[in-house]
């Protein structure tokens, strides 16, 4: 950077071709002649230190987002603070589930990288997608904007600055829809304007589906309640009910028993459900059929659980809790099953099987205590997420919260084998596609090509 003057680079933005002599402007060379310029190595911080540096800076954030948070809400009365966090859960949880989806997609991304199946391939890639560095990078300021919002919301009503609180997660989400639909190529468009189609293509199933739309869509199942979340704090900004005591009364447009919940908690099974059915449509398999039926089990779990605030405790007690308990075994035994024997292969996996073997790949690849984890979660984590579409925990967030991040980190492992069998079967169908003459005869597999008989 502060080199002499022996060499200088042709590239060098203080030269300019005529001809073919590269001439020095005439201000720089003055500035060279006159030893202006200063000469010697450039001192450069390491990279390591440069990231010691700003985990340090990120640490030092953190704890101050904890302290200003916990001095503000002990700042409340004792009455009020229940329904002051969970009004804050309830606006800037959805956002911190996304995030945490983000980091746990761009873990999945790193070992699709370091694994010998091609994600880029299975999912249609250009050369310009994301990798799971630019992954993580999203993730981290997401990391940093959504915490920073929620302790000015706590701070501002701790200290009586309603109206500022109120804007606090107004302005943030704001933000990210023009974050989303912001036209200018800065903060990869191509990538944003590619989750914006693959949503409307989930959202209208119109023309052919693709694997893509059928992953999202299949993400957006675990993401049910964030959605519910999302259309509940949307609700409030508009009705004007942010850091007021409205929302919390359960019969308004935008309280707890809102036939919109159950709505909203429906909408990505329904989708997917008509997915299936145009995917029957287009290649008449009939096991698509049997997965619309596994997404259709999902209905009545949510909607006779919402029945319970809109009907007489002795009757939803005798005649819908029963139904509803019924409903969810089904539900998740059905999706259970559909995970081990269609979604997954378990029998042929590859995905931890690296280029470049290492201690994680030697941990993990074609262990049996892998395998024994993978289906015991999965089966456990299915029931406890078909429970938390119901109504009963709507109220507590914190085991609403936790059950839903447990729900996101089944969907991460789920993705692993998930990827790696659908890797699996466009090999086999480019195997199966290969012409007669190009495959190996019998003799010139047994025998060297210049073997004499």
């Amino acid at each position: 950077m502060f080199g002499g003057l022996a060499t200088i680079s042709n590239n060098s933005p203080i030269l300019r071709r005529i001809s073919s002599r590269p001439v020095v402007f005439d201000q720089e060379l003055n500035e060279m002649k006159s030893g202006s310029l200063p000469i010697g190595p450039a001192i450069m911080p390491s990279p390591i230190l440069l990231w010691r540096f700003k985990v340090l800076l990120f640490l030092i954030w953190g704890f101050s987002c904890c302290k200003i948070s916990w001095d503000s809400v002990m700042r409340m009365s004792a009455d009020l603070r229940d329904l002051f966090l969970y009004e804050a859960f309830l606006y800037f949880n959805p956002l911190l589930l996304v995030t945490m989806m983000v980091w746990l997609w761009g873990v999945n991304l790193w070992v699709f990288a370091q694994s010998t199946v091609s994600y880029t391939k299975v999912f249609d890639l250009d050369q310009n997608h994301l990798t799971h560095n630019e992954i993580w990078k999203c993730a981290t300021w997401m990391t940093i904007v959504v915490p920073t919002s929620m302790t000015s919301y706590l701070y501002l009503y701790s200290h009586g600055e309603v109206s500022l609180a109120a804007s606090q997660p107004v302005l943030l989400y704001a933000a990210v829809a023009m974050l989303l639909i912001f036209p200018f190529d800065i903060f990869y468009l191509s990538s944003r304007y590619y989750l914006l189609r693959t949503l409307w293509r989930i959202l209208l199933p119109l023309q052919a589906i693709t694997f893509s739309d059928f992953f999202v869509a299949d993400i957006l199942t675990s993401m049910a309640k964030v959605l519910s979340d999302l259309e509940r704090s949307a609700c409030r900004m508009v009705h004007r009910q942010v850091a007021t005591i409205a929302w919390f009364e359960a019969d308004s447009v935008c309280g707890s028993h809102s036939i919109a919940i159950p709505l909203v908690l429906v909408l990505p099974y329904m989708c997917r459900f008509f997915q299936c059915l145009r995917q029957y449509k287009d290649t008449g398999e009939k096991t698509t059929l049997f997965n619309a039926l596994k997404y259709s089990t999902a209905i009545p779990v949510i909607f006779l659980s919402a029945l319970k605030y809109h009907v007489f405790p002795d009757r939803w007690t005798n005649i819908y809790r029963p139904l509803w308990l019924l409903s969810s075994v089904v539900n998740s035994l059905y999706s259970f099953y559909w995970d081990v024997t269609r979604d997954w292969d378990l029998s042929s996996s590859r995905i931890f099987m690296f280029k470049n073997p290492s201690l994680i790949s030697n941990l993990l690849h074609a262990r049996q205590w892998l395998l024994f984890w993978v289906l015991a979660s999965n089966l456990i984590l299915r029931c406890t997420w078909t429970y938390k579409l119901s109504a009963h925990l709507r109220h507590n967030y914190i085991t609403v919260f936790t059950i839903t991040l447990l729900e996101m980190l089944r969907r991460f492992q789920w993705i692993f084998f998930r990827v790696d069998n659908e890797w699996n079967k466009m090999n086999h169908r480019q195997s199966s596609s290969l012409p007669m003459t190009d495959m190996p005869k019998e003799e010139d597999k047994l025998l060297p090509t210049d073997h004499n008989v």
